[in-house]
Formats: structure tokens, C-alpha cells, sequence
């Protein structure tokens, strides 16, 4: 129990440094690496701190990966905002060592084919010439548009000057875990970022902390301190952006069903930020916020998986997984009723073990 006090002790440290005195964060700066990865997670509405026990733990809680009897590969996809926007995560991790596991993980959030239109917009003159602003200047020659007519005074938008973009966010883990005793583990991740957009890019590096607490067979509370020590990303322009600290704690409590071979899991997570938040959360006080996941999981005979959830953003989700001997698939759907113009999110997971011990 000292052990635990102490890891809680060692997590709060910065944070509460950060409440008493630092205000130079940019709010949502690190706002892609919130999304979450992995289709079982998102299945249950992003509540996975404390269940944590595949390849996504290495974003959830790190410490989930303590237990790893076997090596495992995760792929995940997701095509959100009506296709607009890509989001992909690669996780491979094994054991080393007695109780112990490596593990690298990245992300990639893309959006491909950006128009800009900085230089496609030309100003027609008082005379429809362009860049001519002077009646003096004018030799009467009009720039006719549709059908001839001549184009009246003022900006037009030039299709053939139009060109593209792209932005894409990466984000890479080094995780390591380690279990204390069959109640108790920790693990943390060594975080590179590399963001671009267009001609610019930024880097930057962060850690984050978890634990992973099992007081039986039943009950698991999860503990996730991401970007400890903030993580500072540097464009090439010289701006800096930091990240702040978000606190994810979780709590799971699986429950052998009376109706059939399998289980129940309810479970709740809680995301405390330190950006202050006002409007994009569910509750704030000072520059503190809090946000809320509940989900549940229902398993049956360890073969199939049926999940829902709400997410802090208060969108529905569900999911359904398929778990064969050495492949897990898990689905996940997410619909944005409130914004039906931003479309349905579908997500796709596989997960690999070399051998199945469990």
C-alpha cells in the first residue's frame, strides 16, 4: 500500500505544480493524441484505463502490458468525418524478462488533398481587369466571365491556381511495464511527436505514467498520467506549443453472468485536464477539468464481445469483437447525431498473438 501511495505521489507532483503556476499552455494543442486508438476501446465509449490488456494499453495504461505472456501485433483503422480524415495505430510488444514487456506503438492522424486557395483569388478591377483599381488606368477592355457577360468589381476564385496539402500528426510510444506482484503493476512510454501541415512541421517528446491496480479477480483500477512533464512541440516558424498533463483514471468491475457462459464488465473512466477548460468539457473548476466515459462489455463464452458506451463528447457507441485462436477482430461504430454533416465513425481493429495461452 506504501508502494501505491508513493507511484500516486510521484504521478500528482507535476500536476499540481502546473495548477499553481503555469499558464503559457495552448489549449488543445495536443488534441490528436486524445482521440484514443483501438475499436474495443471506442466500442465502449473510450472507458479502457483499467481494463487495459491488449496492444491499445500502450496508449490507455501502459501498465496493462505487465502480464504479456506472448508477443502481440495491433493494427487499427479508422475512416471518421465522412472519410475526410484517416486515423491508423501500429503496437508491437513482448515479453522481456520475468514479469516484465517492451513495446513500440505509433499513430497517424492524416487529412489528405487540403485546398488552398491563398493564391487562386484574384481581385477584378472597377473596370474587370485584374489588380486594376484605377478607372485611370483602364485601356477598356473588359475580362468577361459565364457566357460573355462582363465580371463585375471585386475578388473571383481562379479553379486552375487552386493547389493542395496535407496535414498529418504522428505520434510515437516506446512503452515498458513491469508487474510488482500478481496486485500490482506500473509501466510508462517514452512519447515522440512529428507534426506537419503543408510546408511546416514540429517535434516534441513527453512521457507518461501509469498503473494498474488488481485488488482480485474482479475488481481493476487504472491510473494514467499522460505528458507528465508536458510536452513541449516546436514548429519550424518558432512557435512552441506545450501539452498538458491529462490525469485518466478508470475503475472496472467484471461480473460472471447468471445467464450464460461469460461476463459482464461495466466500466467508468474519468479524464482530469489542467488547460482550462471552460466549454469543451463536462464540468471545470479553476483551470481544472473533468470529463466522463462509461461503457460495458459483454462477453460470451470468450469467444464474442458485444460493447457499448458514451464518450465525454456525449456520442453513443457500440462494438462487437470475434476472438479466434491466435486473431482478435473488433468493430466499433460511432454516430454523430448532434453533427450530421460530420458523418459516422467505423473502426477496425486486429490483434495477433504469436501463441494463445489465455
Amino acid at each position: 500500500m506504501k508502494r501505491i501511495l508513493l507511484y500516486l505521489y510521484l504521478c500528482l507532483i507535476p500536476v499540481a505544480s502546473l495548477m499553481a503556476g503555469e499558464t503559457g499552455f495552448r489549449k488543445y494543442a495536443g488534441e490528436f493524441l486524445a482521440t484514443g486508438v483501438g475499436a474495443r476501446s471506442h466500442g465502449m465509449g473510450g472507458a479502457f484505463v483499467a481494463l487495459a490488456d491488449d496492444g491499445a494499453a500502450g496508449y490507455w495504461n501502459p501498465a496493462g502490458l505487465a502480464t504479456l505472456r506472448n508477443p502481440e501485433l495491433n493494427l487499427m483503422h479508422a475512416s471518421r468525418f465522412a472519410g475526410e480524415i484517416n486515423f491508423d495505430y501500429f503496437h508491437i510488444s513482448f515479453p522481456y524478462r520475468e514479469n516484465q514487456s517492451l513495446g513500440f506503438s505509433l499513430i497517424r492522424l492524416g487529412i489528405e488533398d487540403i485546398a488552398d486557395t491563398r493564391d487562386a483569388l484574384l481581385d477584378y478591377g472597377v473596370d474587370g481587369i485584374p489588380g486594376n483599381n484605377d478607372p485611370g488606368e483602364s485601356d477598356g477592355l473588359l475580362t468577361s466571365g459565364i457566357l460573355g457577360d462582363p465580371l463585375s468589381p471585386g475578388e473571383r476564385l481562379d479553379p486552375s491556381l487552386i493547389t493542395f496539402f496535407s496535414n498529418a500528426d504522428y505520434a510515437g510510444y516506446l512503452h515498458y511495464a513491469r508487474q510488482v506482484n500478481p496486485n500490482l503493476s506500473f509501466g510508462g512510454n517514452l512519447k515522440f511527436v512529428r507534426r506537419s501541415l503543408g510546408d511546416y512541421s514540429a517535434t516534441g517528446i513527453g512521457f507518461d505514467f501509469a498503473l494498474l491496480y488488481t485488488p482480485g479477480t474482479r475488481w481493476r483500477f487504472g491510473a494514467n498520467l499522460q505528458d507528465i512533464t508536458s510536452t513541449l512541440v516546436a514548429w519550424n516558424t518558432g512557435e512552441r506549443e506545450l501539452i498538458s498533463p491529462t490525469c485518466k483514471l478508470g475503475a472496472a468491475w467484471r461480473w460472471p453472468s447468471p445467464w450464460f457462459d461469460g461476463s459482464i464488465t461495466p466500466l467508468f473512466d474519468v479524464d482530469l485536464r489542467f488547460e482550462n477548460r471552460k466549454f469543451a468539457s463536462q464540468m471545470h473548476m479553476g483551470r481544472m477539468s473533468l470529463d466522463t466515459h462509461v461503457g460495458v462489455e459483454i462477453n460470451l463464452l470468450s469467444r464474442a464481445f458485444l460493447r457499448g458506451g458514451i464518450s465525454d463528447t456525449n456520442q453513443a457507441s457500440a462494438g462487437a469483437g470475434v476472438r479466434m485462436k491466435q486473431l482478435d477482430i473488433d468493430y466499433a461504430f460511432t454516430s454523430f447525431d448532434s453533427l450530421e454533416e460530420l458523418g459516422n465513425s467505423h473502426l477496425v481493429s486486429l490483434t495477433f498473438r504469436l501463441n494463445r495461452e489465455r
